[in-house]
């Protein structure tokens, strides 16, 4: 099991992590940044899972697709040697077959779909031999055919896969604001009684558009929005995002000291 706020583990991080005092609950990683790494990586990988708890979080899974080949194999030898609680990855595709996209990109979300998720999420957790979580994505447009909304299509996902959900409340408040509607609404909508984790980010504006680009600190309405969370889901383990433009350790670990006094004060 894992408690409390983690953050993502970065390269740009490592030593400054391997010499702090300051509290850390948990860390995650990129999955496909660690399947049979080496060197450096490996090294740091290897010392940190002595001293806190591991998350695998992938972004190739591809699971309304297929995974690429040997992916399942790869995550499972990940599995092996950091022994999670659980891995994540998103409720999207981002190949078929040979080609990758290098996105996460949406779903059609009809039944058809829910169906070829519901197996692949099976037989990826059979595959890795821990549970799976799926999170939600940002998403800039409807696919053609959907014939659910999100809620809906997640919901049907977690009861049929018997998987739980990692809600990027981030991801929430940038649909919410990308398609002219309240963020809280969408919240309400969100099946809540599955979510197993969740997500803190930065975004960036551009244009018009909200993007999620993970560069920057976490805004206030998305603070606002988690405290929302908090109050009807409890203390749920929370993961601070910060992928471009890293700053330093202490900065990244303020992000996660603020969702932690948040997580006493509101649960």
């Amino acid at each position: 099991m894992i408690e409390g706020v983690g953050i993502g583990l970065r390269k740009e991080l490592f030593e400054p992590l391997h010499a702090t005092t300051r509290r850390v609950d948990w860390l995650e990683i990129v999955s496909e940044n660690y399947i049979g790494a080496t060197g450096r990586a490996a090294v740091m990988l290897e010392r940190f899972s002595r001293r806190w708890p591991i998350v695998p979080h992938g972004v190739a899974l591809s699971i309304g697709s297929d995974p690429p080949p040997g992916y399942l194999d790869g995550l499972a030898r990940l599995v092996d040697l950091v022994a999670p609680p659980y891995v994540s990855d998103h409720v999207c595709y981002s190949s078929i077959g040979a080609s990758n996209y290098l996105d996460l990109l949406p779903l059609p979300r009809h039944a058809e779909a829910v169906a070829r998720v519901v197996h692949n999420a099976r037989a990826a957790t059979a595959a890795v031999g821990v549970p799976l979580i799926l999170e939600n994505i940002t998403t800039y447009a409807d696919m053609p055919g959907s014939t659910m909304d999100e809620a809906a299509f997640l919901t049907a996902i977690a009861e049929q896969a018997k998987v739980g959900l990692l809600l990027d409340v981030n991801n929430l408040y940038i649909n919410a604001i990308n398609q002219h509607r309240a963020p809280l609404d969408l919240l309400e909508a969100f099946p809540l009684q599955h979510v197993k984790q969740l997500h803190l980010a930065g975004h960036t504006w551009d244009g018009d558009l909200l993007l999620d680009t993970h560069a920057a600190a976490v805004a206030p309405p998305v603070w606002d929005l988690y405290i929302e969370v908090l109050r009807r889901c409890g203390p749920v383990p929370t993961l601070i995002e910060w992928d471009q433009h890293i700053p330093s350790l202490d900065a990244v670990l303020d992000e996660a000291d603020r969702a932690r006094e948040l997580m006493a004060r509101h649960t």
